[in-house]
């Protein structure tokens, strides 16, 4: 049994020391709720696609990963974060899974980036899991998991991954209304479909607030974080909406 954390946190665009500030605050609020590991945002740094990452990326490890790695031993927890990576004059959308004695033990680097982002991120170029106390867990990031490239989560799983886990930034135009056309049915089919036809579980967590630069420039990102396991059951969707920040917590077998 693992616990885990699904930090639905607001994204501050181009406010780097904000939004680490926040993501500290989730990560010791996981833990004192005795969560084993919390999954926060896809580019939580900067907010997705805004161009403050030109200036504000960092390596891997560097300034930013180190931030989050401290979080983790002052709180004794896993952590699973999307920032943006900086890489020989490259940026790229990247995630870590940074375990409680703060080391960061996989990195992904998102392989299918959309055409409007990809002025800004290099496109990864590998898969990987990693062995941890609760079983194989591989990390992927939002659109890796669209159902037409469904084959990332696929290898992942045919690696041995049990859990996927996916930082996400899920987003819907600003007068988007949500009752007549409601959000997230795309992942739900996708997540569900992974997880009964390889046994694995996926949770997916989107940050929320609004788009404020870049292609996306006055989009919304609106949660909807999700939890499938192993058998396609839905654990949990959380809330839909920009301002719909909260933890939420799930207890998951894998």
């Amino acid at each position: 049994m693992i616990r885990v954390g699904m930090g639905q946190m607001t994204v501050l665009g181009g406010e780097i020391d904000k939004n680490l500030n926040l993501s500290a605050q989730f990560i010791k609020n996981a833990a004192q709720q005795q969560c084993d590991l919390i999954v926060l945002p896809e580019c939580l740094d900067t907010g997705w696609t805004h161009t403050s990452a030109t200036d504000f990326a960092e390596p891997i490890p560097g300034s930013t990963s180190e931030i989050l790695c401290q979080a983790a031993i002052d709180n004794k927890i896993y952590v699973v974060a999307g920032i943006t990576e900086r890489h020989n004059n490259r940026i790229y959308n990247a995630a870590i899974l940074i375990d409680s004695d703060g080391q960061v033990l996989l990195r992904h680097r998102k392989i299918n980036i959309l055409g409007m982002a990809q002025d800004l991120y290099s496109t990864g170029d590998h898969l990987g899991v990693v062995e941890t106390p609760w079983g194989i867990i591989g990390l992927n990031i939002c659109a890796d998991n669209f159902p037409q490239t469904s084959f990332y989560g696929q290898a992942l799983a045919g690696m041995g991954a049990q859990l996927i886990l996916s930082p996400c930034a899920w987003a819907v135009n600003a007068d988007h209304n949500n009752q007549k056309d409601p959000y997230g049915q795309l992942w739900i089919d996708a997540y569900t479909r992974l997880a009964i036809d390889h046994q694995v579980a996926v949770i997916g967590v989107s940050n929320v607030g609004w788009i404020t630069d870049g292609p996306w420039k006055g989009k919304k990102c609106i949660g909807c974080s999700l939890a499938v396991d192993q058998t396609g059951k839905i654990i949990k969707q959380a809330g839909y909406g920009e301002s719909e920040e909260r933890l939420e917590i799930i207890n998951l077998e894998i």
